[in-house]
């Protein structure tokens, strides 16, 4: 019988963001918004934008392959694959399956996870608990999402979000490293302050959802910050007092990307140095479900996260979902 109740630590990671890149400038154009604006309160410079003939399951399986080679495993060895994505290949089958038979990883159970922008870590939850019971030991967790595809470029809230895809695989863990606390939430009361009305059974594809563009997403960019500055402060305390910590015990901060003035006003809050909060919006803006794993990919590559470095993710997504997690690094 497999020993029961184990910890999860990440073993490998990857990452990988389209060639085409989009600037500010090119959407001054459009998008009836400036440059200036864009940097000073979202903090995005540019964002890498998919081809016409890639897309979401495209952009995962190059970031599983280099979280597979990373992590020293083989494909063989991938037990249980978990994509988080709103924005799936298809409606069925699950962009998992599509990213499974690309690796052809088939010794791997697959499925898909909707929680947005908090869509990665939610998905390392549901490995952690997978890994904890002894159910599975090596697990890919995949964020991935071409947002450019249900994007209303002549809207301004087109400036927010560019296409990517962040992957690792997650194992078993001795006790004393790996992840320390988990604490994720969802209210769906906020449900219609990010959504893409059309496409599903309440709005299925028709003449009239294409007329009224339906198959974009629609934002509440104030409820987003609103919401973020207040939830996010309120699951990285609880994630603290789970553990034990406190903020000064953290190393990195490693969040969800929505915009550099809720990162900002999290630190604050929190009391957390900025200079502790990892981003890479500039060069990526929000890519949603990728958000997490592409920066972890950065931070790990350059050589940031060593041993007993103690690892603060948090993440606000439709739904509303959020939440926090604390990993020490092995």
């Amino acid at each position: 019988m497999k020993q029961i109740v184990r910890n999860a630590k990440i073993i490998g990671t990857g990452s990988y963001t389209p060639d085409k890149i989009i600037t500010n400038i090119e959407l001054e154009k459009t998008a009836g918004t400036n440059d200036a604006w864009i940097k000073e309160n979202l903090g995005i410079y540019e964002r890498h934008v998919a081809s016409d003939s890639q897309c979401t399951s495209d952009l995962g399986f190059i970031a599983a392959q280099r979280a597979i080679q990373n992590s020293g495993l083989k494909k063989e060895d991938i037990d249980l694959i978990i994509v988080a994505t709103a924005t799936p290949d298809r409606l069925a089958p699950s962009t998992a399956c599509i990213i499974q038979d690309k690796l052809q990883a088939y010794n791997s159970v697959a499925f898909d996870i909707s929680a947005v922008c908090s869509g990665f870590l939610f998905a390392m939850s549901t490995a952690s608990q997978f890994i904890a019971s002894g159910v599975y030991d090596n697990v890919l967790v995949i964020g991935a999402d071409t947002f450019s595809k249900i994007i209303d470029w002549k809207r301004r809230d087109s400036v927010f979000f560019g296409d990517g895809a962040g992957a690792a695989v997650l194992s078993h863990a001795n006790h004393d490293e790996g992840f320390l606390a988990f604490k994720l939430y969802s209210d769906g009361r906020g449900k219609l302050n990010f959504t893409i009305p059309g496409g599903g059974s309440e709005h299925p594809i028709s003449q009239d959802s294409l007329d009224n563009n339906l198959r974009y997403f629609q934002m509440n960019g104030r409820a987003v910050y609103e919401t973020g500055t207040k939830v996010l402060p309120q699951a990285i305390f609880k994630v603290l007092e789970d553990t034990g910590l406190s903020i000064n015990d953290i190393d990195y901060m490693i969040p969800h990307q929505p915009s550099i003035k809720i990162l900002q006003e999290t630190a604050k809050i929190i009391g957390l140095p900025f200079e502790k909060v990892m981003t890479n919006m500039d060069k990526y803006a929000n890519t949603s479900g990728g958000t997490i794993p592409i920066l972890l990919d950065e931070v790990n590559r350059s050589g940031k996260l060593v041993p007993g470095k103690i690892i603060l993710f948090a993440a606000v997504g439709s739904g509303w979902t959020w939440g926090a997690s604390i990993i020490k690094w092995s």
